[in-house]
């Protein structure tokens, strides 16, 4: 076969990215990656890999029809598309197995679509079908089971080409999921039966009105909801890496289909600074967007419970709980705090189950896994623990980069891609130290009238490239010396005279001497055991021709920088 998996997908790709918005394309499409293409019993069978379950599920009960018909017009008639699967374990010692199987991929027309609280159609779990599809029978299932490999199961779907109507009201010409038309009249906030004589006498100034608190509310009343969201908080400025591709994707996902996905509640947990309250308000902020009738409320523990005192003292308790069973998507942050407060933890524990019921949304963070989190009821930790939960990992080398580059271009400022490397690499913690790092620099030099490059940046960054040499070991400095001198690490510590090794185990010495606190005699034992001697020799040559040549000056300045850049 003269057609390699990739360029397959890359032609594929391509009708996509025609079809679908750029958005969804990019996190839906991009890190999905083709492994296989094989023909097998008269079939063109094309495997893609996908990072979790999570994204077969979401690309099924979405993209079905479309990648049907992309599948069919680059491969033929005879085409089929497979999921490779992987599901990481958290208990990496067992064993698990693996299934292919050919499933229809849409249930008929007239087949009622399950809702969230029903089973599934020929399920026996009572859990819903979310591929859309109907149970397998014999003649359409063949499965076949495999070992899996270092803790992780595997598992492949076909997208079979098949003609299939969408359910009624389930979606558009586009393929894009529509909300019901009784779904959206309860969103629009339209009076239900009973309740228009309640309403009555209310002003149009009253239904516009914004409510930061439910203390102001005269009774059960629908006005519109001060979200309490910062704007700046949106999908596009939040930068993906390994770290929180997960936790962006379901994000995006429960922003587009608020209430409707499986993914209810959705806890999003981790250390500081990592973007918890970047990605809630995102969701808050794309549902605005594209639902100016939905109710939005972001709230932190501390103001929920401060507002539920305050409705105590004022004999408004029923109020409170009205106030916030009327929003449409709920955005809790840091719930770790609620622990210890018995009657804020019953009261948003009755506020869950209600709107949890009505199908709305419920988005939460916390500093710490659900299991983890202490002094809070049971009951409640189970209810975190109904949808999903995500954790925000710091963020890898290139992900910081990428933040820093996206701060520099907010501010509109060029700096050299060696000074954001230089960031990146010692500030390692969390975001907000990462971009205060950055501001620092930036203030210093439009504070002095300061070009803002390498030198710069260590004399201001000095306490962060202190703290870091203290973890400087002599076998990293020597790692580094023998990668730029293209040698192998071995030979500085054999007693090899030949020249180019030489001049590495000098520079080594140096280095060794200058950034570590080793004495002498230890860097000499780490050299082949020579003695102090041979290190005080090694310095002074150093210093030598750093004072007569220029060219080997270069050199040591490169070595010290990819010291200082942690052998970049």
């Amino acid at each position: 076969m003269e057609q390699s998996p990739e360029s397959v997908w890359q032609a594929c790709l391509e009708i996509v990215r025609d079809n679908i918005n750029r958005q969804s394309y990019k996190t839906w499409f991009e890190p999905l990656k083709a492994v296989k293409l094989e023909e097998e019993e008269e079939l063109v069978k094309l495997t893609v890999q996908l990072p979790s379950r999570f994204y077969y599920e979401w690309l099924e009960e979405h993209y079905f029809g479309l990648l049907r018909k992309t599948i069919t017009k680059v491969l033929g008639p005879k085409g089929r598309l497979f999921y490779n699967i992987v599901i990481e374990q958290e208990d990496e010692t067992q064993g698990h197995e693996g299934a292919s199987m050919h499933l229809p991929a849409r249930r008929p027309a007239d087949e009622p679509r399950p809702t969230p609280n029903s089973p599934a159609p020929g399920r026996s779990t009572g859990r819903p079908d979310r591929s859309g599809g109907v149970p397998a029978s014999a003649s359409d299932a063949e499965q076949s089971d495999g070992a899996g490999v270092g803790g992780a199961r595997q598992q492949e779907r076909s997208a079979r080409p098949q003609r299939s109507a969408p359910p009624a009201g389930g979606r558009s010409a586009s393929g894009q999921p529509q909300q019901p038309p009784q779904r959206q009249q309860q969103r629009g906030g339209r009076p239900q039966a009973g309740q228009n004589q309640a309403r009555q006498g209310r002003t149009p100034q009253d239904e516009q009105e914004p409510i930061a608190n439910p203390f102001v509310i005269p009774g059960i009343r629908r006005a519109q909801v001060d979200s309490q969201l910062n704007n700046s908080y949106t999908f596009d400025r939040f930068i993906e890496g390994d770290c929180n591709r997960l936790a962006r994707s379901a994000s995006l996902a429960i922003a587009q289909q608020p209430g409707t996905t499986s993914f209810n509640p959705f806890l999003l947990y981790g250390g500081v600074g990592l973007g918890k309250t970047h990605l809630m308000q995102a969701i808050g902020n794309y549902v605005q967007e594209t639902n100016d009738t939905a109710k939005v409320l972001y709230v932190s523990s501390e103001r929920f419970t401060t507002e539920f005192v305050q409705s105590i003292q004022h004999n408004r308790v029923s109020e409170f709980s009205l106030f916030y069973r009327q929003i449409d998507v709920l955005i809790i942050d840091d719930v770790q705090f609620f622990g210890g407060k018995e009657k804020t933890q019953e009261e948003f524990f009755h506020i869950f189950n209600a709107l949890h019921q009505n199908g709305k949304q419920i988005v939460m963070s916390a500093d710490r896994s659900p299991r983890d989190i202490d002094s809070i009821e049971e009951r409640l930790l189970s209810r975190f623990n109904w949808g999903l939960s995500a954790d925000l990992q710091p963020p890898e080398l290139e992900t910081r980069i990428a933040i820093l580059q996206r701060k520099a271009e907010d501010d509109g400022i060029e700096i050299d891609p060696d000074v954001i490397t230089f960031v990146a690499t010692h500030v390692k913690s969390n975001i907000r130290e990462l971009e205060g790092a950055l501001i620092r620099l930036l203030a210093h030099a439009t504070l002095h009238n300061r070009e803002i490059d390498l030198p710069l940046a260590k004399e201001v960054l000095r306490d962060l490239i202190s703290d870091t040499r203290v973890n400087l070991t002599i076998e990293e400095i020597q790692r580094i010396v023998c990668n730029y001198f293209n040698i192998e690490e071995d030979l500085v510590r054999a007693r090899t005279r030949k020249r180019e090794v030489v001049e590495a185990r000098k520079v080594a010495m140096y280095f060794c001497k200058e950034l570590t606190q080793h004495s002498l005699k230890t860097i000499g034992l780490h050299f082949g055991g020579r003695d102090h001697s041979t290190v005080i020799h090694a310095n002074r040559s150093v210093e030598d021709r750093l004072d007569t040549d220029p060219q080997f000056e270069d050199v040591v300045e490169e070595v010290r920088t990819r010291i200082d850049l942690g052998g970049r």
